[in-house]
């Protein structure tokens, strides 16, 4: 039988014995990548002449410095959302209020308490006119100090509310013409 320089002879068609040391599988592997394109057609991306080109990760890869992805204390992470959130000023001045007997003094604490908080103005509740009456004198001082603490215009203004009074433009005790009963309602 003649050979044609077209047709392998069968020995070479077949497949080498297996190499133990796994070269010839590198050296095809390393063959194939060199011949492939270097980055596919749907990146957008040409390589240019004497350039690298731009390392892609899929994923984020660690580094030595500290990044988000460590291990967090609680505290900071906390005063990172409530700062992104705006609810610093409202967690500062709940902080400050819980100390409202340090505030006002342990008298004033006794009768009176914080309501309301909203744009500056701190609304507080007293359980009488005459208590009321004396916070109402107190309020720029209080204000001062809720600034000193909570930063500057944190709290514009305090309202000082007495009890809540009841209605005596209906019922038994109603008078028609005139302002009604005189008592202690604020």
């Amino acid at each position: 039988m003649t050979e044609t320089p077209d047709e392998p002879l069968e020995a070479e068609a077949q497949e080498p014995e297996h190499d133990p040391t796994g070269l010839d599988l590198a050296a095809r592997i390393a063959r194939q990548t060199a011949s492939a394109p270097a980055l596919p057609p749907s990146a957008g991306v040409t390589p240019r002449p004497g350039r690298r080109r731009p390392r892609q990760f899929t994923e984020q890869r660690s580094s030595p410095r500290p990044d988000d992805r460590d291990p967090q204390l609680l505290g900071s992470v906390l005063r990172r959302v409530s700062d992104a959130r705006g609810w610093r000023k409202q967690i500062s001045l709940a902080t400050v209020l819980r100390n409202w007997e340090g505030l006002v003094g342990r008298d004033n604490a006794e009768h009176s308490q914080p309501v309301n908080f909203a744009d500056g103005v701190l609304t507080v509740q007293c359980d009488s006119t005459a208590w009321a009456t004396g916070m109402r004198y107190s309020a720029p001082q209080l204000v001062a100090k809720l600034n000193a603490e909570l930063g500057e215009q944190t709290v514009t203004r305090v309202e000082i509310r007495g009890p809540n009074a009841p209605s005596w433009k209906k019922g038994r005790r109603s008078v028609r013409d005139g302002r009604g009963p005189r008592d202690t309602y604020g």
